[in-house]
This record gives C-alpha cells, sequence and structure tokens, in this order.
C-alpha cells in the first residue's frame, strides 16, 4: 500500500490517509473496494443499504456489508427517512462490527430522493436531527453522514451540516453539487469551503475530481480533511496512489485487472463474478485500440479462462 500523506481523526477513528473511495451502488462492493484500499484509499464506505432490508430482508444485503479487517477503518452506509427504523437498522448493523455508520443525504436518485430518504433528507432538517440525536445516543460506533450542496430550491446545506455536528455526527462528506446536477456539472468547490468553516468534524470534499491535480485543488478551496472520488477511481483506481492513468503502464493495467478479477470470481463465484466484472473491463481498456468486434466478444464471454486469453490478447496488442 503507498504511503500515507496525512491523516485526521473521525470521532476516537484514527483515518490514516486523505483520499477516499466514494461509495457508489454497483461499484463499491468488496472486489473493487478492497482493491482500491490496497491501492491507498484510506476508508472502505460500503455500498448503501435499505433501512428496512438491514430489519426485513438480512440475507439480502449481507454481499453488500462483506469486508475483512485490513480494509479498517469500514463505514456502512445505510439510507431511509424513518428515524426509528434507521436507529433499529443501525442497531443490528453495529452488531457486524463496523467502525461506523453512515446516513446517505445526498443520494440523487428520484425513487429515493422523492420519497425522503438519500437528499430528500435535507429538505426535513427536524427529521434529520431526530434521526443524528437518536444514532449518536443509541450507538456505540461514531455516526457520520454524506450530503450534498442542497437542492435548486432549498440550499439549506448550511444548516444540515450544523445540524449533524451538533447532534453527534463524527464526520462529514460533502459532494459539490445540488441535487439536480446528479453527477453532472461544475462542483461548487467554495459551497463546501462555506461549510468546512461551519463545522468543527472533518469534512470529506466530493465532487469533480478526475485527475491527481484536481486533489490538491480540492484541498486548496476547500480546506477539506480528505478527499473522496468516485467515478474518476472506476477508470482509474491508481488515484489513490496519486497517478494519473496516462502514467501507468500497460503492464500494471494487466496486474490490476487480473487482480480485480480473481478477487470478483472469488467472491461471486465464477458466472456472476465475470459478468460483475465486466463494467469494469470495459472501463480499465477504454483508452485502448479495439475493434468493434473484439470488444462485443469479450464483454459477452461467459468463460473466465477464455476471457483471460481474450484480455492476453488485447495487452499483447497494445504493448506492441
Amino acid at each position: 500500500m503507498p504511503e500515507y500523506n496525512k491523516g485526521f481523526l473521525a470521532g476516537e477513528i484514527q483515518v490514516r490517509g486523505d483520499l477516499i473511495l466514494a461509495p457508489m451502488d454497483g461499484y463499491s462492493s468488496w472486489p473493487f473496494r478492497s482493491l482500491c484500499r490496497d491501492l491507498g484509499s484510506a476508508i472502505s464506505y460500503t455500498e448503501f443499504v435499505k433501512a428496512e432490508d438491514v430489519l426485513d430482508r438480512p440475507r439480502h444485503i449481507k454481499e453488500k456489508l462483506y469486508f475483512t479487517d485490513n480494509e479498517r477503518p469500514v463505514f456502512f452506509q445505510l439510507y431511509g427517512h424513518n428515524p426509528d427504523k434507521l436507529l433499529a437498522a443501525a442497531l443490528h448493523l453495529q452488531e457486524w462490527e463496523p467502525d461506523a455508520i453512515d446516513i446517505n443525504l445526498g443520494c440523487p436518485n428520484r425513487s429515493i430522493a422523492n420519497r425522503g430518504a438519500g437528499a430528500g433528507l435535507m429538505r426535513t432538517p427536524v427529521k434529520t436531527a431526530r434521526i443524528f440525536k437518536k444514532l449518536s445516543l443509541g450507538l456505540e460506533v461514531p455516526v457520520t453522514a454524506k450530503i450534498r450542496l442542497g437542492w435548486k430550491d432549498c440550499q439549506n446545506q448550511v444548516l444540515i451540516a450544523r445540524i449533524i455536528a451538533e447532534y453527534g455526527g463524527s464526520l462529514l462528506a460533502v459532494h459539490a453539487r445540488t441535487k439536480e446536477q446528479g453527477h453532472q456539472g461544475e462542483p461548487d468547490l467554495p459551497g463546501i469551503a462555506e461549510i468546512k468553516r461551519m463545522v468543527d468534524i472533518p469534512v470529506i470534499g466530493n465532487g469533480g475530481v478526475m485527475q491527481v491535480s484536481d486533489i490538491q485543488t480540492m484541498q486548496e478551496i476547500t480546506g477539506c480533511d480528505g478527499v473522496m472520488i468516485g467515478r474518476a477511481a472506476i477508470h482509474n483506481p491508481w488515484i489513490f496512489s496519486k497517478l494519473n492513468r496516462e502514467e501507468i503502464t500497460v503492464i500494471q493495467v494487466q496486474e490490476v485487472m487480473l487482480d480485480h478479477l480473481e478477487r470478483s470470481l472469488s467472491f461471486y463465484g465464477q458466472e456472476k463474478g465475470l459478468i460483475l466484472f465486466r463494467k469494469f473491463a470495459a472501463s480499465y481498456l477504454a483508452p485502448y485500440s479495439i475493434s468493434p468486434e473484439q470488444r462485443k466478444q469479450l464483454l459477452t464471454e461467459v468463460d473466465p479462462d477464455k476471457f483471460t486469453q481474450q484480455l492476453g490478447e488485447i495487452f499483447a496488442a497494445a504493448e506492441g
């Protein structure tokens, strides 16, 4: 693992490093999350899980919350809008021994936000206060949160941030876009800086980090304690080692890609593991000149051995 540059405290949790893989549904599962941890990600955030699923369908979410001790600190991310159900779910998840429980107030997906969860919670500051008061008093592990810069018609992100800090939150990650922007558009880094000035807990900046230079820009403008990286990491997990993708050799890409594939196959099984790996394969191979026929053959292959053989041919051509 790369050397740590610096760290910070989240409650009593020592975070050794300042770059963090963002929780991403469908991507931050154990194979990719553990790979990014090995490359330098300082916190392992899981994919989010619904409070009701924790209570009613625990088997359904078990795969999403799997982790190994060398990933610590591990934060389980939870979403919902009912304070009592969130507390009950968090108490159940606490038994699985995460280092913290993170509440999602940032998901912009309409099916979640329009029902009052995710970014929808930012429209209900009183309910948000109830949630963090209940969880901070009821749990033995720290409670953290991920928010964004409000809604277009509800710019209350500073109020929400202060509520989270004052009612027991130990760390706050802030995505520098509104709910309506989703993951598009120019990130508002001064918006994160304003929140950082107003709270006395660590703040992690998120949004718009595509290159290593963007990390420094985020830190300089916001004063944040850490930088969270999402979509760019899918294309370039080496960013956690502060390397841009163009600095990575073909051999390094091949080695990490095969490592990632093996983790996926061992975790999910041969068939499912290969299917779930394909979306990552497309991102790993995006910089290389591959014919449409070759790409289609690779990304529809169902046999892991044949898939690996085809990868070898692609990398041999890329090196040549």
